[in-house]
């Protein structure tokens, strides 16, 4: 009896929960009040990656009057799960919008749990129905920024402190080298990783290893401002990264790049609302968003393209480009920033040839890299010096 009794029990039990999570998982009802939770790898306080994701909801929240949103920051990847089952469980989110790539297969998994909720995951590449990716990303700027520093370097060493060796990493690095080639062939990239996505004290180490390696020019994916004032405490330039960083380095941070995650994030919520953008329809949604959907900015902070402590410098580095001429890097700078914003795309920084460090061709003449191409990019550009895996 007692063996029955708790059987009856349990499959009671089972059937609550089921209804639980019936009830739970209601899809959205397009024109109600819209419901959305963020999850963030980083502090909101760190200046960069997570900074500006947060920015971006607070606009979305000031802008649609029908709009709720909850955050959790500081997640462990690998620990998004269980954020995620509190944000629609006991927040009663309707959209959950995962912030960093090492949380890609814990939304999917969500996803799968949840087929009637929404979903959607930064800098990734795996989708469902009720699943989207989006990035505003910045190869194009850190190419530009690439330019900018071959024409400042005088040791011929640049550095660039990366947090993990992901796709989205290397793809930036790659470019940015790209660009330290085009105006300086003689220059190279050297890296160092630090296995973290916002650690002053390892940025703060890095930056150092690199400045007694002789490098005199910083860029960086670290989410706070440490390599800026690290560069600057030494005398050093350096590229602001993800939000504007001007003010930690007034007369050191050339430029940058700045995210706009808010047209992103404005776009994606106003289609839900609308019910353009269901559980049912998101498979092959992925919001790749750049200079010409002005997704990114080019600058040291907003309409600051270049820092006027260089300008003079960067007018007088002269070099000569088959199809341009004889240009200074100045204007190298400003024409290719059109080309890039330009619909027609006449300009990619992954035009071709380019080689990989081992010599082989990975980009032949006339040819440039696939959005797949660069959304899974693995080796390392020629000129690209440390540690690669």
């Amino acid at each position: 009896m007692k063996t029955r009794f708790a059987v009856v029990v349990l499959v009671a039990m089972a059937v609550i929960f089921s209804l639980a999570t019936v009830a739970m998982a209601k899809e959205y009802v397009p024109g109600d009040p819209l419901k959305v939770g963020f999850i963030y790898v980083g502090p909101i306080g760190d200046l960069g990656w997570t900074y500006a994701h947060d920015e971006a909801r607070m606009i979305c929240e000031e802008t649609f009057p029908w709009l709720e949103t909850v955050y959790v920051e500081t997640v462990a990847e690998g620990s998004e799960g269980l954020y995620i089952d509190k944000l629609i469980q006991d927040e009663g989110c309707d959209v959950v919008i995962t912030t960093s790539f090492g949380f890609m297969d814990g939304t999917l998994e969500a996803a799968l749990r949840y087929p009637d909720k929404i979903f959607a995951h930064c800098s990734g590449f795996k989708r469902n129905d009720n699943m989207m990716t989006y990035m505003a990303d910045f190869y194009q700027i850190y190419y530009l920024n690439g330019l900018i520093a071959g024409a400042l370097t005088e040791s011929n060493k640049v550095a660039y402190v990366g947090a993990f060796p992901i796709p989205e990493l290397k793809r930036h690095m790659g470019a940015y080298t790209v660009g330290v080639r085009e105006v300086n062939p003689d220059a190279d990239v050297h890296i160092r990783w630090i296995y973290e996505w916002f650690s002053p004290s390892a940025a703060k180490e890095a930056a150092q290893a690199l400045l007694a390696d002789g490098c005199d020019v910083f860029a960086f994916t670290e989410d706070s401002p440490t390599v800026v004032q690290e560069a600057a405490a030494n005398g050093y330039a350096s590229f602001g990264h993800y939000s504007p960083m001007y003010d930690f380095g007034p007369d050191h941070v050339v430029s940058g790049q700045i995210a706009h995650w808010d047209v992103i994030y404005l776009d994606f919520l106003a289609k839900i609302y609308a019910g353009a953008y269901t559980a049912h329809n998101l498979a092959n949604v992925d919001y790749w968003w750049l200079l010409q959907e002005k997704g990114v900015e080019m600058g040291a902070k907003p309409g600051m393209l270049i820092n006027p402590v260089y300008e003079d410098q960067l007018k007088a580095f002269m070099i000569d480009d088959p199809v341009l001429g004889a240009i200074s890097v100045y204007d190298l700078v400003l024409k290719r920033l059109e080309q890039m914003s330009d619909p027609s795309m006449v300009f990619d920084p992954f035009n071709g040839p380019i080689y990989d460090r081992d010599g082989n061709l990975k980009v032949p003449a006339g040819l440039r890299l696939s959005m797949f191409e660069l959304t899974t990019m693995g080796w390392a550009v020629d000129g690209l010096v440390g540690p690669w895996e």
